[in-house]
């Protein structure tokens, strides 16, 4: 089964690239939805972090924008909130890559806007890295319900330099032109991971960095 992870700064489009990769009948482990999970009436966050965190659970749930002014600024109070968390979503994927072996999947997305700050790539057969120009980045983020300057610049404090992740990538995935192109690079790399018949490359190493130039 080959694992292919895949990531993008904060506004490139990964959420887009998550839902292409679905449609061409990839199954997608998203960690955004995992965190709504684990935070919603009865996940196994809710707790913790309202035991780490007093007051921020509302009816049962955790107050996402509650927390968020808890965290936001805070590196102490952040590293607390991850520390509860990320186990929890590591067994999340580990489920999720059981019941796919047991499927029978060839190929398989994991979701993970921290893929490459987090060392997570380690567990992936291949980084797919979703981009767009630095101006197209900002106009998207700064549209969202709540987004400022000041939090779109914290935001990406925490997130390794895009030029960065491309350079890291196996897969580049342009998401500034048009949403055709998007599904087209993206259906390439579906057919180029299916076809690969070796699920451990050799000698364990990644696939050759060039394979990004598709």
């Amino acid at each position: 089964m080959y694992i292919l992870g895949l990531t993008g700064s904060i506004g490139m489009g990964k959420t887009e690239a998550g839902k292409t990769f679905r449609r061409l009948g990839v199954p997608v482990y998203d960690a955004d939805d995992e965190v709504h999970r684990l935070f919603r009436r009865g996940g196994a966050a809710v707790a913790p972090v309202g035991e780490a965190f007093p007051g921020v659970i509302h009816d049962g749930t955790i107050d996402r924008a509650e927390l968020g002014t808890r965290v936001f600024g805070n590196a102490e109070a952040l590293a607390k909130l991850e520390s509860i968390v990320h186990p929890l979503l590591q067994t999340g994927r580990h489920d999720f890559l059981c019941r796919a072996a047991r499927a029978g999947r060839r190929v398989v997305v994991l979701d993970i806007p921290l893929l490459l700050e987090t060392g997570a790539e380690g567990g992936c057969d291949g980084v797919a890295v979703v981009t767009a120009p630095s101006f197209v980045q900002r106009q998207r983020v700064l549209k969202r319900p709540g987004m400022s300057e000041e939090r779109f610049e914290a935001i990406l404090a925490r997130q390794m330099p895009d030029h960065e992740k491309r350079r890291r990538a196996d897969f580049i995935i342009p998401t500034g032109l048009d949403k055709a192109f998007a599904l087209h690079r993206i259906a390439r790399i579906v057919r180029i991971v299916s076809e690969a018949r070796t699920y451990v490359w050799p000698n364990g190493k990644r696939p050759p960095k060039r394979l990004a130039d598709i």
